[in-house]
Formats: C-alpha cells, sequence, structure tokens
C-alpha cells in the first residue's frame, strides 16, 4: 500500500460561490506603494521656475508704444506674439510663454488684453510683443 494511497480517489472539494479569475487572485500579489504620492512630491520639489522679470524704463516705453500701435488697429483684430508670464500656482516663480494670436481688445482699466482665443493676459505680465 502507498503512502497516499487512501485519499488518491476523493474528489476534490468545490466550493459553493463562483471562483475568482486569475487576473483578480494575481492582483492580490500587486506590488504595495505604501507612500502613495512621494514620486510626484520629488518630482515637484525638483522642478525648477523662474522669477519674474522686471522691465526697466525703456523696455517699458517700448511695450507701451507697441500697445498704443495695437490699440490704433483694435478693430482689424491684428496678429501679435506675446511673451509673457505665468505665475506658478505650487511655488513661488513662475514660467514665461509665447502665445501668437489675434487680439480682441485691451481694457485699460484692469489692465488686461484679451485674445481671440478667449486668453487673458496682463499687461504687467508681459515682456515682449512682437506685431
Amino acid at each position: 500500500m502507498s503512502r497516499y494511497e487512501d485519499i488518491i480517489g476523493i474528489t476534490h472539494f468545490e466550493p459553493k460561490h463562483p471562483r475568482m479569475s486569475m487576473d483578480a487572485r494575481g492582483a492580490q500579489f500587486a506590488p504595495y506603494a505604501a507612500l502613495t504620492g512621494y514620486e510626484d512630491e520629488i518630482d515637484e520639489a525638483n522642478r525648477s521656475t523662474l522669477e519674474k522679470f522686471q522691465l526697466d524704463e525703456e523696455l517699458s516705453r517700448e511695450l507701451n508704444e507697441q500697445i498704443k500701435v495695437i490699440e490704433k488697429n483694435i478693430d482689424k483684430h491684428p496678429k501679435v506674439e506675446i511673451t509673457y508670464f505665468i505665475k506658478d500656482s505650487k511655488k513661488s516663480g513662475g514660467d514665461y510663454l509665447t502665445i501668437i494670436d489675434n487680439i480682441k481688445r485691451i481694457d485699460y482699466v484692469n489692465r488686461i488684453i484679451y485674445l481671440m482665443d478667449k486668453t487673458k493676459i496682463k499687461i504687467d505680465d508681459i515682456l515682449n510683443i512682437n506685431i
């Protein structure tokens, strides 16, 4: 008589509930990240920002002259290239963005330029305008 002869003929137990799929069973052994979001925080800490450039008097005067030229032709919605500062929402500083679009209107009271694509640019954040 062999060692397992008494249990060889017994039928295998079948549970009454449906069996778990192989994918669901494998998911139990997936790696666990105890510090969820830690990598994102490290990436954010390493991300660099720029400080806003302060225009001197001459550059400020040139910028104002360009805005006056745009204002004279505002009914034609002139196409311009504007480089402006965007403040970072998470840390000090920000970045400069250059956009090319047509100007819709200029609001001198709130000092905002509205572009046709609905972008709003604060005049005080503009570094350069090319008409």
